[in-house]
């Protein structure tokens, strides 16, 4: 029995000092509800959940700006069928003013209604908006230059081309059209060769048409170019193209850089859909007007299956979003979250060996006093 060091008293005070560290370790557990509530806890596991986390949080957001673009395209699509509505009851009129028995003052008051239509279209296409951002004036169309013989000519321009239409330079040789300023449309479209995708296209190769002020040039491997052009040309021009291949809007739908989902919204405008001139004013030009309307539907049915795609294609992403998200978090919470029933059996073996702790660190602590006895 010793008097100046009570070891006894000290093995005992340690060991409950150890049991008290994990006893409020494991309280912390427990109040948190976390597995790892400190870092110490688990090093490499900390840092797993943490960057699993942030790509959660980030496949969140990303969720949200999905759904953005699926009201964006909702609202484009909507306005979208009241200009169908709007060209349908065109057309309508147009079937009635080819009739024989209108009179020139008959087919006036029909024009006039398709003229405010007209106007309406136009108004509508340059007005909807999304978050403050036109959506139907071209904005978020693929954008391209033309020059011609070397400068720029404001009466050349790209109109649209197609996703298979490689971005860089395009030269368009030997381009020819008849212009009717009055009309506002082309005529005798032709072209001798196109460069484009790195290979050349000749005539033979080639489909050209017009509508309007609009002539388009396509190949059977999907490459397509639509120029709008309000000039005569000789076809002794060369026409060269800069087509960016930017332009679209870019909706983010995923976690990571690079992870987006580009959308082309084309310009809905009279010129496009091939109706700035559409005439009711006899019975031949009335019936002209029936196959430009019918052109312009067509158009406006074109964008609406690419916005249909679009929307198609972002509820997939949404719901794989939706799916990654549960499977992520299903990981980090294996990771991070406690389970309660068995922490709790670990709380109560240190509150148990907490108190036998405190008894014997009292027993210890009374064992000098006996040596008095042996003093008497």
């Amino acid at each position: 029995m010793k008097i100046n060091y009570n070891v006894s008293a000290m093995i005992a005070n340690n060991a409950l000092t150890l049991n008290d560290n994990k006893l409020a370790d494991s309280l912390q557990k427990l109040s948190s509800g976390m597995k790892i509530a400190n870092a110490k806890d688990n090093p490499s596991g900390l840092a797993m959940a943490r960057k699993m986390n942030a790509q959660i949080e980030s496949l969140k957001t990303a969720g949200d700006s999905t759904n953005d673009g699926i009201s964006i395209v909702e609202t484009a699509d909507g306005v979208l069928s009241e200009v169908q509505e709007m060209l349908q009851r065109m057309n309508e009129l147009a079937v009635k003013a080819s009739n024989g028995t209108m009179t020139s003052v008959d087919r006036g008051v029909v024009q006039e209604e398709i003229s405010q239509l007209k106007q309406e279209v136009t108004r509508v296409a340059q007005t909807t908006q999304f978050n403050g951002q036109n959506i139907l004036d071209g904005s978020f169309d693929l954008k391209g230059y033309a020059t011609v013989d070397g400068a720029t000519d404001t009466n050349v321009k790209v109109s649209s081309y197609s996703d298979q239409v490689t971005s860089g330079s395009v030269a368009i040789n030997g381009l020819l059209c008849s212009y009717n300023a009055t009309t506002n449309t082309l005529s005798g479209a032709a072209v001798t060769s196109i460069s484009a995708n790195g290979k050349t296209y000749n005539a033979s190769d080639l489909t050209v048409t017009s509508a309007g002020d609009i002539v388009t040039l396509s190949a059977k491997d999907g490459m397509s170019i639509q120029l709008q052009v309000d000039k005569l040309l000789t076809g002794t021009q060369t026409c060269n193209l800069e087509l960016t291949g930017k332009g679209t809007m870019s909706v983010q739908v995923g976690a990571n850089e690079g992870q987006t989902l580009d959308m082309r919204i084309p310009e809905i405008s009279l010129s496009n859909m091939g109706i700035t001139n559409t005439d009711v004013s006899s019975g031949d030009s009335a019936k002209e007007a029936i196959n430009q309307i019918k052109d312009g539907l067509q158009y406006i049915s074109d964008v609406r299956s690419r916005l249909g795609a679009y929307q198609n294609r972002l509820e997939h992403t949404d719901n794989s979003l939706d799916i990654t998200t549960e499977n992520m978090t299903s990981a980090y919470s294996r990771i991070m979250d406690v389970d309660m029933a068995e922490e709790m059996t670990v709380y109560s073996t240190q509150q148990v060996l907490s108190q036998a702790g405190t008894s014997m660190l009292a027993q210890a602590n009374k064992r000098p006093s006996e040596v008095l006895q042996l003093l008497q």
